[in-house]
């Protein structure tokens, strides 16, 4: 008997998908091939539910490896930087991974309309993404997403809203609803790591102390520093330096700008320290990275699903 994960592979076996990511008929779906295994590359978790149908990737989560595979799936509540790469994939049973974009507010809505009660968390915060199993129920609903493939725009964009929603409800009422719904409840409180990322990602591209993130999302600086690291698994000038360097380099591989220009543009008073601090996260100089980057037969990415 055809599984649902069965079904989903027929599916998006027919579509002929070109390496790299696809994006659907649905503005919040889309989907990723990779032929073979990819590097370990640094990037940027956005707020979002991944499932893999093919394959197998590996997640570096602040001090943890994660290794996930065929019908599990990844939840990332928060921006957070990580470092992920495909390591199981052939041209024959290339790695395939299917993508939901979400937001805080879409599961406080469901969470409201479906009178969803959830304990919110304590004391104990839990970091801001998760692997989890897929069950029947989420696989059937990505089926119904492929199945609105060709369909006029106006059933589209009214069956996948539903679907959506209905996706967040099971994530809501699973196993790991606890983890799901934290969001909601930090982004309710006026204190919370919420605001904290917020505020970084406005301001990441300017000087600012701890204190002034503190005060931006009504906490301690203590509070903060603890908080922060058990959600995003770093401290806050980390993660703003992360998010220098990750906009840095995509300024390069748009061509946009050059290293110098590139690294006064995202906050970097000295190219010698942006240097330094590149290599060190991206294993290469500025140059040599984007150069290497450019030279690949099939560009690599960091891919969220």
């Amino acid at each position: 008997m055809q599984t649902n994960l069965d079904r989903l592979l027929t599916m998006v076996d027919s579509l002929h998908l070109a390496e790299g990511r696809t994006d659907t008929d649905v503005s919040f779906f889309s989907l990723v091939r990779r032929n073979q295994p990819t590097s370990m590359m640094p990037g940027v978790l956005t707020p979002s539910f991944c499932m893999i149908l093919q394959g197998t990737k590996k997640l570096h989560l602040g001090q943890d490896i994660i290794y996930y595979g065929v019908g599990d799936y990844l939840v990332s509540l928060f921006d957070i930087p990580v470092s992920g790469q495909v390591v199981g994939a052939t041209h024959d049973s290339p790695y395939i991974g299917l993508r939901i974009e979400l937001t805080a507010q879409e599961i406080a809505l469901v969470m409201a309309e479906a009178a969803i009660h959830v304990k919110p968390p304590n004391r104990m915060l839990g970091t801001g993404a998760y692997v989890g199993k897929s069950d029947e129920h989420l696989q059937l609903l990505f089926i119904r997403l492929l199945e609105l493939r060709g369909k006029p725009e106006a059933e589209i964009r009214f069956l996948a809203t539903l679907i959506k929603r209905e996706m967040i409800f099971r994530l809501l009422t699973g196993d790991f609803g606890h983890l799901f719904v934290q969001r909601v409840f930090m982004d309710q409180q006026n204190e919370g790591i919420g605001k904290a990322i917020e505020w970084i990602k406005r301001n990441f591209n300017r000087p600012f102390t701890i204190e002034e993130v503190a005060k931006s999302s009504n906490m301690s600086v203590s509070g903060l520093h603890h908080k922060f690291k058990a959600v995003t698994t770093m401290a806050p000038l980390q993660f703003q330096k992360q998010l220098r360097l990750q906009e840095a380099r995509r300024l390069m591989l748009n061509g946009s700008a050059n290293a110098t220009v590139a690294a006064l543009e995202v906050g970097y008073d000295s190219p010698a320290q942006f240097s330094r601090e590149y290599r060190r996260h991206f294993g290469l100089p500025p140059l040599q990275d984007i150069k290497s980057l450019h030279n690949m037969p099939v560009p690599e990415a960091f891919e969220i699903s």
